[in-house]
This record gives C-alpha cells, structure tokens and sequence, in this order.
C-alpha cells in the first residue's frame, strides 16, 4: 500500500514535489471508503487520487518519476553495465540542477510493517541510498549508505556485507540484494514487482492486441462492457495462425532491429506456420446467435477500457498499486467513473488496493464517493517548474461544485485563464 511518494530533478520536476495517500483529517467528506490499517494507528489511507493539470504541466512526468524508481530497483543491478552512466531525466532549464543529485523516496505498507525507502543520484554514482522500517515501535534503520559506504541495522539479517561488495557505484544496493537472494530484502522489493504503471505511450496497434489477446478477458470485465453499453456481450480466444499483413509487419520489425545491432545486414525469413492467440468481443445478433468482431472492428474507447481492466482487476485481486495515465483519454466519463468507484468501495475492494490516475476527464472532480483529499493538481511555475499541490490546500466546502470551481480557475492548473480576445491578439 503506497503512503507517499516524492521525487526531485527529474524531468519539470525541479524541487522535491509529494504525492500523500494519507486521508486528511481537516475535511469531513465521507469517509466510507477510506483505508483503516493497524500499521497507522491514527491515520487512514486514500484508495484513490486523481491528479489534473494542463497539457505539458507535469503529470505525466510524475508518474514516470515513480516508474523510474520502480525500474530502477528492479533492474539497476541486473541490466547495469559495469562503470556505465545512471540513467536520469534532471531538471533542464536550470544550469545548477545538472549537476545535483535526483532524489525518490517512497513510504508504503508491505506484510505488516512500513517502510521509507530512498535514494539520491548523480549521472556518475548513487550518492545515497536508505531503507527504514517501522515495526510497532518507533522507526529503525535497516541500511544507509553514502556513495559506497554502508551501515547496516542490527535487525537486518542476511548477507549484507557480501551483497555490499557486488553493489556498484552505478546500482542499487535493493536491487543487489534483489538479485541475489536476499531473503528480507528480496520480500520487500515485492512491493515494487505489484507496482503497475501504465504510461500513455503509445503501441503499435497489432501489439497492443497481441498483449490482451495473450492476457484473455475474463467475465467481470465483459460484465462492466455490457453495463456501459458498449453492445458486448462475450468474448472468446483463439490460436489461429498468423495473416499476411502480421508475417510481413513482423519480418519488417525483426529485420530493422537485426540491421540495426549487426554491422552485416541479415536476412529475416518470416515463419508461415506461426500460430498466434486471437481476441475478439462478441455482440449478440438480430436472430439471437453471437457475432464475434476482431479487436481492430472495435472503438478506440473499447480498445482502452480493456487495457485498462487487466490491471484493475488484478489490484483488486491481489491489493497492489495501479497507476494510470491519461487515464479516460478515450473512454465515456461514465466508464471512468465506474472504475474509480471500483477502488472507493470497500465491497468491491476488499484487499485495499489503490488506484492513482492522471486524467483530463473533469466530469470525475463530481464523481460520487470522491473525496477532496482525493484530488492534485500539477502546475508550472514561471521558470517551468512542476508543482503537485492538493486540493485541501485550498478553502473549499462538503458539496462544493469542483468541476465547476475547477473550470473557472479557482483551483489553478489550466491551461489558460486569461482573456481571449488578448489572447489572438498576442504577437
């Protein structure tokens, strides 16, 4: 369960900017949702929160911020090359933040205790790195580490020291352990491994398809399609070979790559005989029967949902984190809406998991069971800086119209607020 997350000198992100997933207790909107843990005793924990801004205002780059931390102790250790570079995104429009460290930090719940894990980092080294934990008593220090120097806790079993010795300059000493077996840490990075983030990249389209075909839809998901009136009332998976235009997308991408890696070009031969899972939707037809459609016959909004629902299906399964962006892009605000109840209900969330989402889809600031504490704006400062603020930290009231407060710039984070007519006449 993610308490807080923060990240500095990353991408817009110039200062320290932190996202808390701790329900305030300044407000008195309906706290039926809320998470109750007997890891905080006095605190209780958002199920949800949605972040708004304008286009190019740092949304985005927050969310890859923390899929940058997340990659980064998974994979430092293991795909790091020996002496090479860390990978960071600084602050470009100030001179003095290329060479000052990247912080991440992240506060979460895992097996009945609570964590602070963080680390600072150079494009040269990782300057610092610590882990602490919070075990029904006050905080205690698993390990710290400054460059390459270590300290361990006393309650931290295992291999430390040998793990220290296969830790780089350029890797995480979490990651290390992760990749060599170390049975306390390893379990905590599992916490990382349930992290789902979905960034809006784009995908080819016979990929995308690929990924839910391979994936399957199950029952609630066709559930939820029918509630919305999409017309779908089924869906069925099969292995049928290849067609022509996937043999041919698919020798054109090998041999791209392949001329690519190789100083020598080669020749790709496409495989006829390859046999690949096909997804498709059924609607039920006039004389009663199903008619089954390819996914490439369905809506862009159709297309999304379904991405969409393997995730928050399988959060809701297992009571892991799932974050999303652009989330409601191309979907109706009532899909979205659903969706977000899915986390703000403690029937269809038993396992507490959490839903954050970068949206455009104002129609939510209304949705029922949202909470202000809920809602995070992003906005940049005159130097091009983001800056992730709450709602609470303006003076709103319980049944406030915060879609309308929001449209009329009250809250900030939109696009323009100015006049339009100054606006053309602008040079």
């Amino acid at each position: 369960m993610l308490l807080r997350f923060s990240a500095s000198n990353f991408g817009s992100i110039r200062d320290k900017q932190e996202l808390s997933m701790i329900a305030s207790s300044a407000i008195k909107d309906d706290p039926g949702g809320l998470i109750e843990t007997p890891e905080l005793r006095k605190e209780k924990v958002l199920p949800a929160a949605v972040i708004y801004g304008a286009n190019a205002s740092g949304k985005s780059n927050f969310i890859k911020a923390l899929a940058h931390m997340r990659n980064f102790v998974r994979d430092s250790h293991r795909a790091g090359e020996p002496g090479g570079r860390v990978p960071l995104k600084p602050f470009l429009l100030d001179p003095a933040y290329m060479n000052t460290s990247s912080a991440f930090c992240v506060e979460f719940l895992w097996n009945g205790a609570r964590y602070s894990y963080g680390f600072e980092a150079t494009t040269e080294a990782i300057t610092a790195e610590f882990l602490y934990v919070w075990r029904n008593g006050p905080r205690s220090m698993l390990f710290e580490r400054a460059l390459q120097k270590f300290e361990f806790g006393r309650s931290l079993k295992g291999r430390n020291k040998v793990i220290e010795d296969l830790t780089r300059r350029n890797s995480l000493f979490l990651s290390a352990a992760m990749q060599n077996n170390h049975d306390e840490l390893t379990e905590i990075t599992q916490f990382f491994r349930y992290l789902q983030i979905d960034l809006a990249e784009s995908k080819p389209q016979n990929t995308m398809f690929k990924e839910l075909a391979e994936r399957g839809i199950e029952k609630r998901a066709v559930n939820l399609l029918r509630e919305i009136d999409t017309g779908v009332s089924d869906a069925q998976v099969n292995e049928e070979p290849l067609n022509q235009y996937e043999i041919d997308y698919g020798v054109a991408l090998a041999a791209i790559y392949q001329n690519k890696l190789s100083s020598h070009p080669l020749e790709v031969k496409p495989k006829l005989a390859e046999i690949t899972k096909r997804l498709r939707l059924g609607r039920q037809a006039i004389d009663g029967s199903t008619v089954f459609w390819n996914l490439d016959a369905e809506s862009a909004g159709t297309i999304q949902l379904l991405s969409i629902l393997g995730p928050v299906f399988r959060a809701l399964d297992e009571g892991c984190v799932v974050v999303i962006d652009e989330f409601g892009s191309r979907l109706h605000t009532r899909a979205a809406e659903i969706v977000l109840s899915l986390f703000n209900n403690k029937q269809t969330n038993p396992k507490n998991a959490q839903l954050i989402v970068a949206t455009h889809d104002t129609n939510l600031l209304n949705a029922k069971g949202l909470r202000r504490d809920q809602v995070w704006f992003t906005e940049k400062d005159e130097g091009g800086a983001t800056h992730l603020y709450p709602l609470t930290d303006i003076e709103t009231r319980k049944g406030d119209n915060l879609e309308k407060g929001y449209l009329q710039g009250r809250y900030g984070a939109i696009p323009f607020a100015g006049s339009l007519a100054d606006f053309v006449k602008a040079r």
